[in-house]
């Protein structure tokens, strides 16, 4: 809490121009009814798909419609690094209309959960939930995120990291590579984009094309992984900075052929049992895989990683780590803290005093 005792302005970050937008808005709207009115104080920025930053006095409105239809004040951000505060100004009138002392970015995929809002945080010297610059770029882009987990020794399925350019110059000669290196079945996905999207699960050469030109419509480089055979889908949520913890571990079992988009944030179809029925010891080797994984992408605040547990030996496989997971009603983070006993309401507490931890940390270090 500051030395006057108010409450703290916090600068709830949604929308964006990612294809994650619509979860975005869900997660915005999750945190602003539970968060802690008497503590803190919330200012609601959206950022539209075009990339405008918009405020209004009405944050439900803001949320429910003003962001997705470009309505409300469009504002700059101007940093104050000596009062380590964000100020928001009207881009209009040129006036400011509000400082906040904390960030709480709710903006997944491009564009915000990759390093890019990160910096201007940094740059503004202003505390913010999550993972810095180099720990969300790294979490992003799933390849790179794969090299760092077999550099920690994290066991991994076989995977292929493919360029557009690469997929137009020989498109036969790439799915043979892709067919003689992984098999089949195996999953198309754009390398920096999540929520499912763009992915796509193919079963034979003929399903390869228009796979891949889903997911490079996403992105300009894709990644293939090795379908995981007869494996269960477990996930682990990690809170933290330099000791982060791990909570209980939950399972996912889609009825849909597997844990897609409208599975995640519409229809609400798959089944979630938390904490997973799983032996003691695999549980346990969960758990300690999930910190290395947070720990490999250089990643803190929150992350949740994701597993797979092969039914008949029980071998582990780092799937990816989110280090923006996301925070709907029925999003598995939360949901793992609640189990955990962390309630929603104390979990968003705690990720804002662990922005001031790093924060303070991090400008106690000399700059000359």
């Amino acid at each position: 809490m500051t030395a006057d005792s108010r409450r703290l302005r916090v600068g709830l970050l949604f929308g964006g121009r990612s294809g994650e937008h619509e979860v975005s808005i869900r997660s915005a709207l999750s945190v602003l009814e539970a968060i802690d009115r008497e503590k803190y104080e919330v200012v609601p920025i959206g950022i539209t798909r075009e990339g405008r930053w918009l405020i209004a006095t009405d944050p439900r409105q803001l949320i429910a419609g003003g962001a997705v239809a470009g309505q409300g004040t469009m504002v700059a951000v101007v940093p104050e690094p000596g009062d380590r505060k964000l100020t928001t100004v009207d881009a209009t009138a040129g006036r400011a209309v509000g400082q906040v002392d904390v960030v709480f970015p709710l903006l997944h995929g491009p564009y915000g959960e990759d390093g890019t809002v990160q910096g201007l945080l940094e740059l503004a010297n202003v505390p913010y939930v999550g993972a810095g610059v180099l720990g969300s770029a790294c979490g992003m882009d799933k390849g790179v995120m794969k090299r760092l987990f077999q550099a920690a020794n994290l066991p991994v399925l076989d995977w292929v990291a493919i360029r557009k350019v690469d997929w137009r110059r020989d498109p036969a000669g790439t799915i043979r590579e892709l067919a003689d290196r992984l098999g089949y079945p195996n999953f198309v996905k754009p390398a920096n984009l999540g929520s499912s999207v763009g992915i796509s699960k193919v079963r034979h050469p003929d399903e390869f094309h228009d796979a891949l030109e889903l997911a490079f419509s996403y992105d300009i480089k894709v990644v293939v992984e090795r379908a995981a055979i007869d494996c269960r889908e477990v996930e682990c949520a990690v809170l933290g900075n330099d000791e982060p913890v791990a909570s209980v571990v939950g399972e996912l079992v889609p009825r849909r052929e597997f844990y897609d988009y409208t599975a995640k944030y519409v229809s609400n179809d798959t089944d979630l049992y938390i904490p997973a029925d799983l032996p003691e010891p695999v549980g346990t080797r969960v758990q300690a895989l999930a910190v290395a994984a947070f720990q490999a992408v250089e990643c803190a605040g929150l992350g949740r990683v994701d597993f797979f547990v092969q039914r008949d030996t029980g071998a582990i496989s780092v799937n990816e780590i989110n280090t923006l997971p996301g925070f709907t009603s029925i999003s598995m983070y939360p949901k793992l803290w609640e189990a955990s006993g962390i309630g929603y309401r104390e979990l968003i507490d705690r990720l804002i005093q662990l922005a001031f931890e790093r924060h303070a940390e991090r400008s106690a270090l000399r700059i000359s």
